[in-house]
């Protein structure tokens, strides 16, 4: 029994690790690495405090709660910003913004630099149709998220990952450099800034779910053993999240001496991968990309299609699983970058007020329930 138990909190915190793990993690920290140079590691910790620690309290002030959805939490400050709040932050991560995006960035990190560079829109369409149409296959198998992501799609991610990151430490490409202007003396709190971007702290309301509904599936029933349950899975996504973080922003910073200052980190890693492994560094980048991006939009699709069908019943999970899939399928194809200027205004003001109902939430007893 004690096995089992383990084995399926491993699963789970595989599971969590690999829906927080999307492309933008990949991308945000290499880059961040090339521009803090020598002050890196006071970067990177920054960057950890805000991309693993907060997601990781997100998760747990679900299963403190002892809520069972976003919506219930959050109407403890008023019904309707229960409602406007949830129905908010759903569309900003979910169909508006990050799930098209996992679409449109997997093509553009992993497949189009193997089609050399070309600007045709028809590959992209046929790519976008084929990989949310696995997003809709796995995302209509619900019930066997932990044991899709947990146990398959995690390890190959985690395999493709490591082999990039041990090649990396075991032959660096160059010493690092100095650190750029915003690292110079406030590298710690601009790492920390820069945490923001993964966005992990919103999509921990949404994911944190999951992981409360695959705890309770497997045998915990009291608060306690929830809480237990939780911490423990949570505990093993953010110590994954954290050591590849800290990999890719050692990558980032041993790679400007070879490869100089590059524009974005997608762009830093396709070097690094090509200069380790040659054609095939692309091949290993296309797959970590894709399998990162895959595991995000399954959990997405999945998270927001379980809500809307509560907050609109007449329309069912299945239903809406199948929307969503296609709206973003479309969107992936047209109009991203104006997405992406709608969107980020609305997760600007979002993201404090979900820090402060992370932080209401443990502190809720001290003020007895009050609005």
């Amino acid at each position: 029994m004690g096995k089992q138990q383990g084995s399926n909190t491993l699963a789970i915190g595989f599971m969590l690790f690999a829906l927080f793990f999307g492309a933008g993690n990949l991308i945000f920290p290499v880059m961040m690495g090339q521009l803090s140079g020598t002050n890196s590691w006071e970067a990177n910790l920054g960057f950890v405090v805000t991309g693993v620690g907060l997601p990781l309290l997100g998760v747990l002030a679900f299963g403190f709660s002892g809520k069972s959805d976003l919506q219930s939490l959050a109407s403890r400050v008023h019904p309707i910003f229960g409602v406007v709040f949830t129905v908010a932050l759903y569309l900003a991560i979910g169909p508006l913004f990050a799930i098209p995006r996992t679409g449109s960035v997997s093509y553009e990190t992993g497949i189009k630099p193997l089609l050399g560079g070309t600007d045709s829109s028809i590959p992209l369409l046929i790519f976008t149709i084929i990989f949310f149409a696995v997003t809709c296959f796995f995302s209509l198998n619900a019930s066997r998220i932990v044991d899709i992501v947990g146990k398959v799609l995690t390890p190959l991610l985690l395999i493709f990952i490591g082999v990039l990151i041990v090649t990396a430490f075991t032959k660096p490409m160059g010493e690092f450099q100095a650190p750029t202007t915003n690292y110079e003396s406030y590298s710690f709190f601009t790492g920390f800034q820069e945490g923001y971007l993964t966005m992990d702290t919103l999509a921990s309301f949404v994911f944190g779910i999951i992981v409360i509904n695959a705890v309770r599936e497997r045998g915990a029933k009291t608060k306690k053993e929830v809480m237990v349950s939780t911490a423990k899975a949570g505990l093993i996504a953010a110590s994954l999240l954290a050591i590849i973080y800290t990999a890719l922003t050692y990558m980032g910073a041993s790679s400007v001496e070879e490869l100089g200052y590059l524009e974005n980190g997608g762009a830093v890693l396709s070097g690094i991968a090509n200069y380790y492994f040659g054609s095939y560094g692309g091949v290993l980048l296309g797959l970590i990309v894709i399998a990162a991006c895959l595991t995000t939009s399954i959990g997405l699709v999945t998270a927001c299609a379980s809500y809307f069908s509560k907050l609109l019943p007449k329309i069912s999970y299945k239903k809406f699983a199948i929307i969503l899939s296609a709206s973003s399928a479309i969107f992936a194809n047209v109009g991203l970058a104006e997405l992406i200027a709608f969107s980020v205004p609305v997760l600007v003001m979002i993201y404090p007020l979900a820090i402060c109902l992370i932080v209401l939430t443990f502190l809720h007893r001290l003020f007895q329930g009050k609005t």
